[in-house]
């Protein structure tokens, strides 16, 4: 039974699909390049993000990558973010259940922290871990900063990264599908769980 659960933001507590691509296109835009379908930046995305941007740019850096997400997630015309449907009410019945809880994301902490208040989450965690590129090494010091024992710990997320690096960590891990990566691509990457919704997600964590 799991007692530590370790969510990424984006994907999976946050939906991420409609915000993300507006983005995306604009950052393609500024900085010169071949526009792209939702559908062909969906298919090329990969994790960490900068394997995706130094594809096609092979000059940006992580601090220009960083500095134009940011300009584009608070712009006014960004669609607004929101949570997953149900996965509110789940992550505070976690709680009440006294499970550990944790994010490790790669959102950057003036949009994460504001969208955790504005979603009710505030003070919910036990640790928050955001401006994250590469997870394994944060979040193998996240786990050993909290006393997270590998065989009651979880990872879940929506992209190879959480999954590739949950595995490298040694604990388990849960793929969701409604965030940004197709259950195809997710499959591949053979997650200890694959759900497709917040009920199914429950019944893993509550089991």
């Amino acid at each position: 039974m799991f007692k530590n659960i370790i969510f990424d933001w984006s994907g999976v507590i946050r939906e991420v699909y409609e915000a993300h691509i507006w983005v995306v296109e604009r950052m393609i835009e500024k900085f010169g390049g071949k526009p792209m379908t939702p559908k062909e930046i969906r298919e090329n995305w990969d994790e960490p993000y900068m394997k995706f941007w130094n594809k096609y740019f092979p000059d940006m850096t992580l601090e220009q990558e960083q500095k134009a997400y940011v300009e584009g997630i608070l712009d006014k015309n960004c669609p607004l973010a929101k949570p997953y449907p149900e996965i509110v009410k789940l992550i505070k019945k976690l709680r009440s259940k006294n499970f550990s809880m944790a994010v490790l994301s790669g959102d950057m902490p003036e949009t994460l922290l504001p969208e955790m208040k504005r979603f009710g989450l505030e003070n919910i965690f036990d640790d928050v871990i955001a401006k994250v590129h590469g997870k394994l090494e944060p979040l193998e010091k996240l786990m050993e900063k909290n006393n997270f024992k590998k065989e009651e710990t979880v990872f879940i997320g929506d992209s190879n990264h959480e999954i590739e690096a949950g595995k490298e960590a040694g604990i388990k891990t849960i793929a969701v599908t409604w965030g940004f990566h197709s259950e195809e691509k997710l499959k591949g990457l053979n997650p200890d769980y694959l759900v497709h919704n917040v009920k199914e997600l429950e019944n893993i964590l509550l089991k």
